[in-house]
């Protein structure tokens, strides 16, 4: 596939670099700009684990606090993938760990809805809220329990 077919979208999902410097040096307005499904492109290279491509956008002035379509933000992203590194570069750039998506869910919520320990461990140690309810009335321990991940007994205890 040459580099003139690929999409700006899907060179963020493969990490080719060059395509999407050439697209930005075209478009620069699109570091912030969303697709059809709402994501944007630092969205995107978190949810694929591309932190050569996310760490382009940073350098541009991405936005790491904007949601996509349904509230989630590329921290929660990367917290329901299990993506430590990216986690912790958004974490130090001051992403916030305890905002809530559309359905309230947080990004311990994703972390211990989707089996991710160490990634709740994280979150927590960069002040994380346990207390925090979905739109269910359910917190990251409800979800753990209700799975019955027995990690959470010991990292969700005061």
């Amino acid at each position: 596939m040459s580099t003139q077919t690929i999409t700006f979208w899907d060179a963020i999902r493969n990490g080719n670099l060059e395509v999407i410097k050439g697209y930005l040096t075209r478009h620069p307005q699109a570091i912030n700009q969303k697709n059809e499904r709402g994501f944007t492109p630092l969205i995107l290279a978190a949810y694929y684990n591309q932190i050569d491509v996310l760490d382009h956008f940073i350098s541009l002035g991405a936005d790491i606090h904007t949601p996509d379509a349904i509230g989630n933000t590329a921290l929660m992203g990367a917290s329901f993938k299990g993506y430590i590194a990216i986690i912790e570069k958004l974490i130090k750039l001051g992403a916030d760990v305890n905002v809530r998506n559309n359905q309230g869910a947080t990004a311990l919520i994703y972390a211990s809805t989707f089996n991710k320990p160490e990634i709740a461990r994280l979150l927590l140690a960069n002040g994380a809220d346990t207390t925090i309810k979905d739109g269910e009335g359910k917190t990251a321990q409800d979800h753990a329990k209700a799975q019955g991940l027995t990690w959470a007994e010991e990292l969700f205890v005061s």
